[in-house]
């Protein structure tokens, strides 16, 4: 850590010592609004509100400052753990006071125990996840790909476009797409001169776009936890007509490929490995652990097992959302229950999976057990990321944010609200480039944005 950044730190956690003092001291954690819901009165529809005590509810300012605080941090630290769990932990001070017990309490039975409680559907399907890519990887069917494409590929375009290819068939988790398609690849794009910086480019400009407009993936899973009565899938389906990045991204790639056109230092990285057969430039010259070669695996053993997971999960949604009761497809999708549905495709895949692969004798049953750890694992930072940002809104809510915001959209200008989108844009930008994880940007910024999203009624 520099000097620069430490002193940065130091003066963060001043202000917020100070802050946190200034509101014990006043109480103003726990000052009282009016109910947005009832305005007041206590009453909605001549029955008892729901939502306040006796037409009053906590909310202040400083409801704000636990997210406030973990954003300051995760600029400064450029660590995301730390900084989502300080922010949780300032949210328990701030709603207990001095006592340690209560803050234990409100840190702990309010925010974590409910964050993990209520996410368990999606952990078990990110595990899912982690285990098909294990298996997938142990099976030889991303090799399979890559022995087809050196005999079939013949251009250069062709191989930019079957390197793009592979990255929207492997949609359901962009650690996985680009771990594979890289050493899949490499061979194909080496045989056809493309440099490493133009292969790189092309992976991961494909795989998170990909993924965060694709309903089955592990980011469909993770983003859609942050909504509220399971309608987290269907927000992120309606969301992504607006995902201009990823669109436009997958444009650009397509674009750049068929046209051949590079500019800057991808340029000078093309001229050399187009003309003087150096494929690097600079960097380290790493080429990375050599593929799994299974010379019974096909091409079939990479796409049958996403086909079969995207197949199940579907039909599992649906079948959540009450296709068998009556409702017809669209709207069986509309009521889905993601927590529900998502790890229950998930489970039925994965056995399908582990069937189809030991029948093919791809991989042994003690083989496919070792996949379950190593699918854990992989999960565990996403994990980690999910429980802290939901037990971070869950303290956010014990102060009464959603009030707070409400009453405060209620009564701002037109203009204020025309200018949020921008504002959350600069933020989500700031934010991801100190960080380096869209998860995290993900987890710090959803849960306080759907509170500015939700007009005052339907809080």
């Amino acid at each position: 850590m520099t000097k620069t950044r430490k002193i940065a730190l130091l003066v963060a956690a001043v202000v917020i010592l100070a802050l946190l003092v200034v509101a014990i001291a006043t109480d103003g954690a726990n000052k009282s609004l009016d109910c947005t819901i009832c305005h007041g009165t206590g009453l909605v529809d001549s029955e008892t509100c729901e939502e306040c005590a006796e037409g009053k509810v906590v909310g202040s300012f400083w409801a704000l400052i636990p997210p406030i605080i973990a954003i300051g941090l995760a600029l400064i630290t450029k660590e995301v753990y730390s900084s989502l769990f300080i922010g949780i932990l300032s949210g328990g001070i701030l709603y207990s006071g001095l006592s340690f017990t209560k803050i234990l309490d409100a840190v702990t039975s309010e925010g974590l125990i409910p964050a993990v409680s209520d996410t368990a559907g999606i952990f078990i399907f990110l595990v899912e996840l982690g285990v098909i890519v294990a298996l997938v990887n142990k099976a030889g069917g991303s090799a399979a790909f890559g022995r087809w494409a050196s005999t079939h590929i013949k251009t250069r375009v062709g191989a930019m476009f079957a390197t793009f290819a592979l990255g929207v068939l492997i949609f359901i988790d962009d650690y996985f797409n680009c771990l594979t398609v890289g050493s899949v690849m490499r061979p194909v794009t080496d045989r056809h001169k493309i440099s490493r910086a133009k292969l790189s480019y092309i992976i991961d400009a494909t795989a998170a776009p990909i993924c965060m407009i694709a309903p089955i993936s592990s980011w469909a899973a993770a983003v859609s936890k942050y909504a509220e009565d399971g309608q987290g899938l269907k927000l992120f389906v309606m969301a992504i007509p607006y995902n201009f990045y990823s669109l436009l991204t997958i444009v650009f790639v397509i674009a750049s490929a068929v046209m051949c056109y590079d500019y800057g230092s991808m340029r000078i990285h093309e001229y050399n490995a187009q003309y003087k057969g150096d494929l690097y430039i600079s960097g380290e010259r790493v080429d990375g652990e050599p593929e799994q070669v299974n010379e019974r695996a096909r091409v079939i053993d990479l796409i049958l097992p996403i086909v079969i997971l995207v197949a199940i999960s579907v039909f599992a949604l649906v079948y959540v959302g009450g296709i068998m009761d009556g409702s017809d497809f669209v709207t069986a999708f509309a009521d889905t229950d993601a927590t529900v549905g998502l790890p229950w495709g998930g489970l039925v895949a994965l056995v399908v999976i582990i069937l189809y692969m030991m029948a093919r004798k791809l991989i042994t049953f003690k083989e496919s057990m070792d996949a379950l750890p190593k699918g854990f694992i992989a999960m565990v930072p996403a994990i980690l990321i999910l429980t802290f940002a939901t037990a971070l809104k869950n303290v956010t809510s014990l102060l009464g944010a959603k009030y707070f915001i409400a009453t405060l959209m209620d009564g701002a200008a037109a203009g204020l609200s025309s200018l949020l989108p921008a504002i959350i844009f600069l933020v989500a930008c700031g934010l991801a480039f100190a960080t380096g994880t869209s998860w995290g940007t993900f987890g710090i910024l959803i849960p306080i944005i759907l509170t500015f999203a939700l007009p005052p009624r339907s809080l």
